[in-house]
């Protein structure tokens, strides 16, 4: 483990100092502030980490954060440099180091903000510190999410290159045996993604692409984001109302998403 974090910090640029003087350097360098950054890990919390690629489909990985924040699970995020200009694309939200908080608050909405005790849940960590908490087996963690996962990520991953904090805390968590959801998000597959998937599949994670079904009656395209997160949820354990689940009646859902006659 020490000699494979002596490499990071080797291909990072770091040198020298103990782990806290690198965290800081690397926080001073990103401007990044708040307490739920630099603060020591409360007792007791094992967050999902979810990992923010720079595929399209940036709404995927709201869905899944704020999902789990509202069955009140702790979360830590990491979004990679590429997801940004995803985020600045589909969103218009620049995503800065020096002001997460904010950034972070504008994309996940009503239900990431501190005001509804997401402030107590969700911790950000910067894509290029590769000395924080998720890049440790000892780190305590439940699993995690990479939602997108971009064929760069995908690949990175299923190579073990550990080339940002994103991918490192990927390895981690199949090294440590964690659970592992990878939401891939491209079309069509090459033959190498098509491999990588295998391989990443073959080391214990779960390969979920975002495909959103139509039986459970959506009728908005936020409603088939949801049910791509309800999937991944489903996978890690997490209860949520997110979808209409099948009960073997042809029609019950789409029905049940109709108004009733006469009530408009």
């Amino acid at each position: 483990m020490s000699e494979h974090r002596s490499e990071e910090r080797a291909r990072s640029g770091a040198i020298g100092g103990s782990v806290s003087e690198h965290r800081s350097e690397e926080r001073a360098r990103s401007g990044a502030i708040d307490a739920p950054v630099t603060g020591p890990e409360p007792a007791g919390r094992t967050p999902w980490v979810v990992g923010v690629s720079g595929a399209s489909g940036t709404p995927y990985a709201r869905a899944v954060i704020t999902a789990l924040l509202q069955a009140g699970q702790p979360v830590d995020v990491i979004v990679s440099r590429a997801a940004r200009l995803t985020l600045l694309d589909e969103t218009g939200i620049s995503f800065r180091d020096n002001h997460w908080a904010a950034d972070l608050a504008s994309w996940l909405g009503p239900d990431g903000t501190p005001g509804n005790g997401a402030g107590e849940l969700l911790r950000y960590w910067t894509a290029t510190d590769l000395s924080a908490g998720p890049a440790s087996g000892s780190y305590p963690a439940r699993g995690m999410v990479v939602v997108p996962a971009s064929t760069a990520a995908v690949a990175g991953i299923a190579l073990g290159l550990s080339k940002d904090l994103l991918q490192r805390a990927a390895d981690v968590t199949l090294k440590e045996r964690r659970p592992l959801v990878v939401v891939p998000r491209e079309t069509p597959y090459t033959r190498a993604t098509l491999t990588h998937l295998v391989e990443l599949y073959d080391a214990g994670a779960v390969v979920l692409p975002a495909s959103p079904a139509f039986y459970a009656g959506a009728d908005s395209v936020q409603q088939l984001v949801d049910f791509v997160a309800a999937k991944v949820l489903d996978v890690l354990g997490v209860p949520h109302s997110l979808i209409t689940r099948w009960t073997g009646q042809l029609g019950a859902a789409r029905a049940q998403s109709q108004p009733a006659p006469g009530s408009a």
